[in-house]
């Protein structure tokens, strides 16, 4: 799938995404697998999936509210300005040799929820074969109800979508974060999820993690506060270092869409249960999944009931 056809880039940023440096081949070469898609609830066996782009797996609803990590990502120890920032090298001697002790999608040092009155809306754009689409129609529903939201992009989505990319990065409405280099789990032991193998080392954690974020901080000018890995998935050790490089490590308390692959009637039952300090996780990188007529349904009448919404640099001040 290619770019979308918007307003072409100009200037430096054209530049910039034309460069060889990017590695177009390198991302290009790595491919999803993983396991089966879930069944929704209620709703008989998913509709199958060649390639899974998130957490595709988990229940489509994970009640962990984590005051005590929403709390942590507030702390100012959580965002170190760029100048206190270490390198790759000090980063390997900092974390090269630890043993992580946890893995999953909510584990200590991930902010799954907010303190906040407001719903944040996140999608992740995963790139990849049969990934790097955008969903035009959910786009026009979120700007259509001005609705904010949160968008993760990964590496090898903004090299099929250059123009759209910082279309996207220029909309007030939209925030931009951090979705990684290749789409791996965010490992340092090359732990793996749904069949995609992690990171395999700390070096690599670093290079997935900073390769996309010098990325994003060329196309929007700023550096994205929060990150999440493909399928979500994180090590202990890996979110630590997330921390110490000045990002906020986030998932989610609702799956609106099962990694693209709920029916638009499960994604508007599910998304259209969320209440105050929520942070949801959809995706915006396959505009044939139920996702878009799933919140064309739910969204209106959320908004009837008084939920209002937030991008997370609203709902978690750093």
């Amino acid at each position: 799938m290619g770019d979308s056809k918007r307003r072409p880039l100009a200037g430096r940023r054209s530049v910039l995404l034309g460069m060889a440096g990017f590695a177009s081949a390198a991302l290009a070469a790595c491919t999803d697998t993983g396991g089966p898609a879930v069944p929704a609830p209620g709703s008989g066996p998913a509709r199958p999936k060649a390639t899974p782009t998130g957490p595709a797996t988990p229940p489509p609803s994970i009640a962990l509210k984590s005051t005590e990590q929403a709390a942590a990502a507030l702390a100012p120890s959580a965002a170190p300005p760029p100048s206190a920032r270490p390198d790759k090298k000090q980063i390997l001697a900092e974390f090269s040799g630890r043993q992580p002790t946890q893995w999953g999608l909510h584990i200590a040092g991930v902010v799954n929820g907010s303190p906040s009155a407001r719903v944040a809306l996140t999608f992740d754009a995963c790139g990849g074969p049969g990934g790097a689409g955008c969903d035009h129609a959910l786009l026009a529903t979120l700007r259509r109800l001005a609705v904010p939201a949160t968008l993760f992009l990964n590496s090898r989505w903004i090299h099929a979508n250059p123009s759209l990319a910082v279309e996207l990065a220029a909309d007030p409405l939209f925030e931009l974060a951090n979705h990684g280099t290749l789409h791996q789990p965010l490992s340092v032991n090359g732990r793996s999820a749904y069949g995609i193998p992690g990171t395999p080392s700390a070096g690599a954690a670093y290079d997935e993690l900073m390769g996309n974020r010098a990325l994003m901080q060329e196309l929007s000018g700023t550096d994205p506060k929060f990150f999440r890995p493909g399928t979500a998935f994180y090590d202990d050790v890996a979110v630590a270092m997330t921390r110490r490089l000045g990002m906020v490590p986030v998932n989610f308390t609702v799956n609106g869409d099962g990694g693209a692959t709920y029916s638009a009637a499960t994604v508007a039952a599910e998304v259209g249960r969320v209440v105050s300090g929520d942070i949801v996780i959809s995706h915006f990188n396959r505009p044939a999944a139920g996702t878009a007529q799933g919140y064309a349904r739910a969204l209106p009448g959320l908004l009837d009931k008084g939920v209002t919404f937030g991008r997370l640099g609203e709902v978690l001040t750093l």
